[in-house]
């Protein structure tokens, strides 16, 4: 796992383990929902970025004969485990909790102690959104936020950068619920807030299980590293052309390439072998993670007559 994902992981850790004591000591004071609902939400970021960095140590073992091409797809599983399982316990929870209140509202105690902790929450999370916004920077290129979270090959980055910005929307969301119950005296409003918050970690979880999804399927390498593979297996001399490629992520930084390409006509069996190795060699000088490469050789072929 690279060095930027472990940090951004390592700093909403941090900062959720620490907002998640201070929401449950403001709830056990103040009775308020939208507190439990925030402190379950932090507890279950926290279990999320547990897995994440164990999904990380986990895809590192060495490749065994019953598991070939190693366990890069580890770190797949584990970003589904976290969007199915916690995102979706957080959510229904807060929720719950949210429709529990609406039905049975009571007010406030200690208003100080939520409203303390929220800011403190507020301030906490910002420094963890920022490094998440600083080191995916440093890999999505000129990608917009959205085609990044969409198309990102390594899950961790887009994971914590949707946990961090959920936090941040349920912190202001629980805040102005919060609010709203002390200034109306109904307590209902801080069930609303709650149930808000719940909406807003099933979206989430929603969206994050639809792309870790589409990557435990097998996704194809991007449309930049398809054309320097490309390139580099046609050299112009003893291959000519590409006839057909496929290829697939075994991993966030492992690809695998198929391809078949064609090569003179005129060329003895070593001559063959020989482009074939020079043509592996190009395809990993210009794409580092394209570590698995099978080609077949095969003849130039004319091309099918028209009309």
């Amino acid at each position: 796992m690279a060095s930027g994902s472990t940090k951004a992981i390592v700093a909403a850790l941090a900062a959720n383990l620490a907002i998640a004591v201070a929401k449950f000591v403001a709830y056990l004071f103040s009775g308020s929902s939208s507190m439990l609902a925030e402190s379950v939400h932090s507890l279950a970021d926290s279990g999320n970025q547990g897995l994440l960095l164990l999904g990380g140590k986990r895809s590192r073992r060495e490749a065994t004969p019953q598991h070939p091409f190693g366990y890069g797809r580890t770190r797949y599983i584990y970003a589904f485990l976290v969007s199915i399982v916690l995102f979706s316990l957080g959510g229904m929870f807060a929720l719950y909790e949210g429709y529990e209140k609406i039905r049975h509202p009571h007010a406030i105690s200690h208003w100080y102690w939520p409203v303390g902790v929220l800011v403190f929450g507020i301030v906490v999370e910002s420094f963890s959104l920022r490094t998440a916004v600083v080191e995916s920077n440093a890999v999505r290129g000129g990608k917009s936020w959205r085609d990044f979270v969409r198309h990102a090959k390594a899950p961790e980055l887009p994971v914590v950068l949707l946990e961090d910005v959920g936090a941040m929307i349920g912190l202001v969301l629980a805040l102005i619920g919060v609010g709203l119950a002390l200034g109306t005296g109904n307590g209902i409003w801080d069930g609303v807030g709650t149930l808000c918050i719940g909406v807003l970690l099933v979206a989430i979880a929603l969206v994050l299980a639809t792309e870790t999804k589409s990557l435990l399927l097998g996704e194809a390498a991007g449309p930049e590293d398809l054309a320097r593979i490309e390139a580099a297996l046609v050299d112009a001399g003893t291959v000519t052309a590409l006839v057909h490629m496929r290829t697939l992520h075994l991993g966030p930084e492992e690809l695998l390439v198929a391809a078949k390409i064609a090569v003179r006509g005129d060329l003895t069996v070593a001559q063959v072998a020989a482009a074939i190795d020079a043509a592996e060699e190009r395809v990993r000088a210009a794409v580092p993670i394209a570590r698995v490469i099978y080609l077949e050789p095969d003849l130039p072929r004319a091309p099918l007559p028209t009309g």
